[in-house]
């Protein structure tokens, strides 16, 4: 930018990157030859989709026997076939859009509205261009898939501990340490799931790594015997509207892809909250050309002038009492720890970011423990309800470095040892109020 929901879950799956890497991979393999693209183009899109350009919606969705859902992680890639390139888009899903016949209200609440068609037209008008195909994964398939490529590697960045007792599915424990390891899908689930002060932005920068891996995986030798079989399991977990065949012509375009570079960002923007509700602002006219400059394309004056226009349109359109963080560019989530993880030296506040997490069932609890941190100088990530009502006792994790800075809280509550040493997670319970 130049210039009453149901409580929503951390255990919430939002860890679906494995999946969409997998969508992402087989979509690759598609020429898309002799098809014509889905739709007609987006109004001002001009040259920012050419003819050889493909761009292709990856929508993890967590369904429930009661619930229809939300899209719990949101990406686009694009695809020139002529330079076999690829580039990839995480949309934070607190990003805040106008959804049609719903007013403004976060992205990942567009497929609970509307399914994927409404989420769809939602991407479309934020990115400026049309999709040209979809698809769909279930998160209940995760473990399923990574098992059916024989696991990947990843090198954990950090240590990642966390434990919620009142996960769905009786109980979580993330317990990963730092290095180079294998991971099967039961480890991958915890990678991806893990979440710290960053919230929703470090988590997407896990799930762009993890997606690179997956990719990494997909163009060995060693999947070639697993392949016919891996379709096979594609086909009866995702929903698309591309066909197997399709989607298996041309495979070489994968490793194509890899040798020369996934370019992999985030809509870039910057925090906001309203009403105790947190929400990612974008940036309209840098987010309309990341895909297109990751590709190296040119975009002409009419399109950057409407572009313009869009984003003062949004700008416009925010409503009084919004706050709004620091902004951030798209390739952010994917940045270097700027901080020695070995350092005993504890970091001032400002230093530190904190996502604050009411698991206590008092009104405005969240909110006002955010005000408390904030007054203290410490940097808040984002507001969040918890899933549970009934947590006894108010928590805050951080690293061993950094326990001694948040003694001294105006309300009680246990520190614990664990995380990034520039992040913290507060989990407020029912003695916040004793």
């Amino acid at each position: 930018m130049r210039k009453s929901r149901k409580p929503r879950s951390y255990t919430r799956v939002k860890w679906l990157a494995a999946f969409c890497a997998l969508a992402l991979g087989i979509a690759l393999a598609w020429r898309f030859v002799g098809l014509p693209a889905a739709g007609t183009s987006a109004s001002g899109e001009g040259n920012r989709k050419p003819d050889d350009v493909r761009y292709v919606l990856l929508l993890g969705v967590d369904r429930r026997a009661d619930d229809v859902g939300r899209s719990d992680t949101l990406m686009v890639t694009a695809v020139d076939l002529t330079k076999e390139k690829a580039a990839l888009l995480s949309v934070p899903r607190d990003t805040r859009v106008e959804i049609e016949g719903h007013g403004y209200d976060k992205i990942n609440h567009a497929y609970a509205y509307g399914g994927h068609r409404l989420t769809q037209q939602t991407v479309e008008e934020l990115l400026g261009v049309k999709m040209d195909h979809y698809i769909i994964i279930d998160t209940k398939s995760f473990e399923r898939i990574i098992d059916a490529i024989d696991g990947v590697d990843i090198n954990v960045e950090k240590r990642m501990y966390y434990e919620d007792p009142w996960d769905d599915n009786g109980g979580l424990v993330i317990d990963l340490y730092p290095g180079q390891q294998h991971m099967d899908g039961r480890k991958a689930i915890q990678y991806v799931r893990y979440r710290d002060g960053e919230g929703d932005i470090g988590r997407i920068g896990r799930q762009q790594k993890f997606m690179k891996a997956v990719l990494a995986k997909l163009i060995s030798p060693e999947i070639l015997p697993r392949l016919p079989q891996l379709v096979k399991e594609a086909g009866s977990i995702m929903e698309t509207d591309m066909s197997v065949p399709e989607l298996l012509e041309f495979a070489n375009l994968m490793k194509s892809v890899h040798d020369s570079g996934l370019a992999a960002q985030m809509v870039p923007g910057q925090p906001a909250f309203l009403d105790e509700v947190s929400y990612w602002i974008p940036d309209i006219t840098d987010v309309r050309a990341l895909l297109p400059e990751a590709l190296g394309l040119a975009v002409d004056e009419s399109v950057a002038a409407s572009d313009q226009k869009a984003e003062d349109q949004y700008l416009a359109a925010l409503p009084k009492g919004i706050s709004l963080g620091e902004k951030s560019s798209g390739n952010q989530s994917l940045r270097d720890e700027k901080h020695d993880e070995d350092s005993t030296k504890p970091m001032r506040p400002e230093e530190i970011s904190v996502l604050v997490i009411n698991e206590s069932g008092i009104n405005g609890a969240g909110a006002e423990v955010a005000r408390v941190l904030a007054a203290k100088g410490f940097i808040i990530s984002s507001v969040e309800t918890g899933r549970t009502s009934s947590r006894e006792q108010t928590a805050i994790t951080t690293s061993a470095r950094n326990t001694d800075v948040f003694y001294g809280m105006p309300f009680p509550c246990l520190i614990m040892d664990g995380g990034s040493s520039n992040q913290a997670v507060v989990r407020i319970g029912l003695d916040y109020r004793r």
